[in-house]
């Protein structure tokens, strides 16, 4: 017999098997509005309160956020001890673009096509970002049977009806244009044999509009993008990070001071326009969580906006996808894409019993399955980890032989590996911090409203997704936003005349901090994540 999991696990998977007939014949029914609240009030990390910290300083004062993040918030500038000659500058453009994933690759392409002198600053290489790593698909309602209004629709209740309308309104009705620029620059989209793109459900999609280059979408698209930036001779600074925005005596964003991460040594970059593109915030492990993040994602440019004074909205708002893997314990917290369950996988616990309907939105089915584990229908695999099984057999049952290597090959790829072959048994789950839902506030066209020409895009920006977002719509969000904020700095730059550069903000900042009594002994941003061990 094939066994890849220990004897317990096994006898669960028995009750997978049996079960499974009888699963497929009848679908799990969707949860009423009343049971999704009361899931989620009693089981979604978010509405722990023990998992928050009230910001003392800056915009938000009073409102809370990840305990995490408030610590860094409440940390000091690198900038208040070391020093940082302005007069010299090393960097001189039209826009600057902090960030060099999807969003700020998307943003410098159009900064660069409409005539800007754009430059990337990015601290790892360029692509090393949550977009190369998504996987499942990006979203666009450009079928016969679809909408944009059917498309906004799907995603404002999706995200608890607290989004934006006119950031919701921009991302859906740009999508289609989305897909067709993507497909423009070469991106290995899904189709048929006439041309036609392949499209599929997401959870809390109306309709199929989830467009995907097999399960490995975002690192497709950030290929193309990549080789566009470079292809376009667009300058990337790469392994240096913005430590600091800098301002100028108009209270005007003027750049950014950068620090090479190989060297230590600091750097000036004016800028008539910035673009803020730092990603998400996974490696800071909100609630103790594992991560389906890359190595950078620290929430770097919350805090530099932050503390030059631009709120933040729906901070204390983190997506934890519901399938992250739990075993084996080497990929522990890597995404298992929404798409296997899109193709057919169901969501079972250890007794054989599909709880849930597989596609409930994230945050309800992340839910779903830490009740199931707190109330003794989870999974234990060695190490004391628990999950719930995702029963891919039912992909093959399904779509027949070969519809796992065809539509997931990933996924298919990363559990070989490890001698588990998910054509034949369930593999195993558990929610991994995911998304950063909240971010810096921006109005309609990326603007933030209090620091002038600072624009945000992608997932470091609040109030696109509300308080959770669909599947699809990050790579959409990274690709419209990043875009439109490329064409609106380009627009900007012009009618910009800086001052004298400054970080007076900084020094403001820190005596608020003294003053609140805050010393957490850190500084901040984070920039990478902190793993090693110091044993005596």
């Amino acid at each position: 017999m094939y066994a890849p999991y220990n004897d317990s696990m096994m006898e669960s998977v028995k009750k997978v098997e049996a079960t499974r007939a009888a699963r497929m014949a009848t679908e799990p029914r969707r949860l009423t509005a009343d049971e999704k609240d009361d899931l989620l009030s009693k089981f979604h990390p978010d509405y722990n309160n023990d998992s928050f910290d009230e910001i003392k300083v800056g915009p938000n004062k009073g409102q809370r956020a990840p305990i995490e993040l408030a610590k860094m918030l409440h940390s000091t500038s690198r900038l208040v001890t070391d020093k940082v000659d302005l007069n010299k500058i090393d960097y001189d453009v039209d826009v600057l673009v902090i960030g060099g994933g999807g969003a700020g690759s998307s943003c410098a392409i159009e900064a660069h096509n409409a005539g800007a002198n754009v430059m990337i600053v990015t601290k790892l290489r360029i692509g090393d970002a949550n977009t190369m790593m998504a996987e499942g698909g990006i979203q666009a309602a450009d079928k016969e049977n679809d909408s944009p209004v059917q498309h906004y629709l799907d995603c404002f209740g999706g995200g608890h009806f607290a989004a934006r309308p006119e950031l919701v309104k921009r991302l859906v009705t740009e999508a289609p244009d989305a897909i067709k620029w993507l497909n423009g620059l070469g991106v290995e989209f899904d189709k048929d044999t006439d041309g036609t793109m392949v499209t599929t459900h997401g959870g809390g999609t109306s309709r199929k509009r989830m467009h995907a280059a097999k399960d490995y979408s975002g690192a497709e698209i950030m290929r193309t993008l990549r080789d566009e930036v470079i292809n376009l001779g667009i300058p990337v600074i790469e392994f240096t990070s913005a430590v600091e925005l800098i301002k100028d005596d108009k209270g005007q964003v003027a750049g950014a001071v950068l620090l090479n991460m190989e060297t230590g040594d600091y750097m000036v970059a004016k800028a008539k326009t910035v673009v803020i593109a730092t990603g998400g915030a996974g490696r800071m492990h909100y609630n103790g969580f594992p991560t389906s993040n890359h190595y950078g994602a620290t929430a770097d440019g919350l805090v530099l906006g932050y503390r030059a004074g631009a709120p933040l909205l729906y901070q204390d708002s983190i997506q934890y996808h519901p399938t992250g893997a739990v075993y084996p314990s080497q990929i522990l917290g890597a995404l298992v894409t929404e798409k296997v369950r899109s193709v057919g996988a169901q969501l079972v616990n250890a007794n054989g019993e599909a709880y849930i309907h597989p596609l409930e939105t994230r945050d309800v089915n992340a839910s779903g399955v830490i009740r199931e584990c707190r109330e003794g229908r989870g999974v234990e695999a060695p190490g004391g980890v628990q999950g719930v099984w995702l029963d891919t057999p039912m992909i093959e049952i399904l779509g027949g032989e070969g519809t796992i290597e065809k539509r997931i090959p990933a996924m298919f790829r990363m559990y070989m590996n490890y001698g588990i072959d998910m054509r034949k048994v369930p593999i195993l789950i558990y929610p991994t911090l995911h998304y950063q839902n909240g971010g810096l506030e921006i109005n309609g066209d990326g603007f933030t409203n209090a620091i002038p020409n600072l624009l945000v895009a992608g997932e470091a920006a609040g109030g696109i997704h509300g308080t959770n977002r669909l599947m699809g719509n990050s790579l959409l969000d990274v690709i419209v936003f990043g875009r439109n904020a490329g064409k609106k700095a380009a627009a900007k730059y012009k009618e910009v005349t800086i001052g004298n550069l400054n970080i007076d903000h900084v020094a403001s900042y820190d005596k608020e901090l003294k003053d609140a009594g805050l010393e957490t002994g850190e500084v901040s941003p984070m920039l990478l994540p902190k793993y090693a061990r110091h044993e005596r």
